[in-house]
């Protein structure tokens, strides 16, 4: 439903919960912070000038969006985006957390696999105003970062 992947679309997501290295995905498996039953999250590759080290949440089963995403799915993605959440706090020390989720190319989907974004947030760090100056990382870059939350989320117990 709602579909806007093209035909033979190769998910950069699903290599990822596979635990792939592939060549067409820009994340590492050394981004994945977090693997539950239901979720995978890793570090994402793009990130705003002033939000480094934000993470994206994914249904390890594929859902194109959040039209085909089950009910069932709902909890354990938020449970995730909580545990994230505060694993972010304690890593980054931001004054506070956005989460942000998009559908069909209007709504700035650019990956045709149901996905959540969590970002850290700092104050005046005009997250919404900046979108236009989203980079592409590296993964040497984003590495510290990943460590940062993995460590935060063992020590909090938080099914990291």
């Amino acid at each position: 439903m709602y579909s806007h992947a093209p035909p033979g679309y190769l998910c950069p997501f699903c290599a990822i919960v596979a635990g792939e290295e592939a060549d067409y995905c820009y994340t590492k498996q050394a981004d994945v912070v977090l693997r539950t039953e239901h979720v995978t999250g890793f570090i994402s590759s793009h990130w705003w000038p002033r939000n480094p080290g934000h993470v994206i949440l994914v249904p390890n089963a594929h859902h194109d969006n959040i039209y085909e995403r089950p009910v069932e799915l709902g909890a354990s993605l938020f449970e995730a985006s909580r545990c994230i959440a505060l694993a972010i706090k304690a890593a980054y020390g931001c004054d506070g957390i956005s989460t942000r989720q998009h559908n069909e190319p209007a709504g700035n989907q650019d990956v045709w696999h149901f996905h959540l974004h969590v970002f850290p947030r700092y104050a005046d760090d005009g997250l919404y105003i900046r979108t236009a100056e989203r980079f592409l990382t590296t993964p040497t870059l984003r590495l510290p970062h990943a460590e940062k939350l993995k460590s935060a989320l063992d020590r909090a117990d938080l099914g990291g």
